[in-house]
């Protein structure tokens, strides 16, 4: 069997209603002949959206099928045992013309039981926010289900959402039963876990070009709202310019942010896990044993668990999200 090497995918581009076009005319990606482009899946592991390997001996192989075929030397022993053939990572891009609608994701324990799946928890990486755009992460004030629930029959759900204006490289953590809607505007980064369930809460009473409405999912949202109130919806952290900084720990994913103008070694021998590097600026080569592989500006590249270490020379003054698992 040849020997497993950094991956690149073919991205899916996804049409959606509150789509534009800052995935060409930012991130450089062509998405003829959709109109526009709300999403591009640049690592899936999602039953009938897997992403394709796009170069080396692999090209053409699903996402899943290498973790069929190469196991815990993909993806980590712990994640193996865990999460079986199916990867556990989504990978994103998104941008918003428009609002999306105000939505939640069940955990878990709710996805397993409802649509035998994974839950979602996510987290976003804002890559531009044009002035004063705005995001809707979690409640503003204490309510119950009741309350909500009046809210929502009246259309007044916007007075109790917590509305945050939005600046480049924030970073917003959204566990599984945080309600948010993503505002026009704001291109990011998606980190997640695998799964493409949605509960679709409020959409803002839009009409699709066959004159309908979105279905709403009212009653099954319910059971999946967290409705805390929280002093703080932003994940703060401090860059230190060529060195990582960790920014999201969590049982789902942990999440890591590189800025630099220097080479940086990067030592995974006690990490029981695949990685993925995502460039946020810049343009990278990344060298392990006698090869380099170059990643760039809105591309993701994973590199298998069997890969113990990495040199990565920013070609130009760069910027990426290195994200794996700690499975405990």
């Amino acid at each position: 069997m040849n020997k497993l090497y950094p991956l690149k995918f073919k991205p899916i581009y996804k049409d959606k209603i509150w789509g534009g076009q800052k995935i060409k005319t930012v991130l450089g990606k062509d998405f003829k002949p959709l109109p526009n482009c709300g999403e591009v899946w640049v690592l899936s592991g999602v039953d009938e959206n897997q992403t394709e390997i796009s170069e080396g001996f692999l090209e053409g192989n699903e996402l899943n099928e290498l973790v069929e075929i190469y196991m815990e030397e993909l993806v980590g022993d712990s994640v193996y045992q865990k999460f079986g053939n199916e990867f556990p990572i989504l990978i994103k891009f998104i941008d918003a013309n428009d609002w999306l609608s105000i939505q939640v994701h069940p955990n878990d324990e709710l996805a397993a039981k409802r649509h035998n799946s994974l839950g979602k928890t996510e987290m976003w990486y804002i890559l531009d926010a044009e002035k004063d755009s705005e995001l809707i992460s979690g409640f503003s004030k204490e309510v119950d289900k009741e309350t909500y629930k009046k809210h929502l029959e009246n259309k007044t759900i916007k007075e109790i959402m917590n509305f945050s204006k939005v600046k480049k490289r924030e970073v917003y953590y959204m566990p599984a039963g945080r309600v948010h809607a993503l505002g026009p505007g704001i291109l990011l980064a998606e980190i997640q876990q695998t799964s493409d369930i949605t509960y679709r809460i409020y959409d803002w009473d839009r009409i699709d070009s066959a004159g309908l409405m979105r279905e709403l999912h009212t009653e099954e949202a319910l059971d999946a709202i967290d409705f805390k109130v929280y002093k703080e919806y932003k994940t703060p952290y401090k860059i230190k310019r060529n060195e990582t900084v960790e920014v999201v720990e969590s049982p789902y994913f942990t999440t890591n942010i590189l800025q630099f103008d220097k080479p940086v070694k990067k030592d995974y021998t006690d990490l029981d896990s695949f990685v993925i590097y995502i460039c946020t600026k810049g343009k990278v080569s990344i060298k392990t044993g006698e090869n380099a592989y170059e990643l760039g500006f809105g591309e993701a590249m994973l590199m298998p668990a069997v890969i113990n270490d990495a040199e990565i020379h920013p070609i130009i003054k760069s910027t990426l999200l290195e994200v794996y698992m700690m499975m405990k």
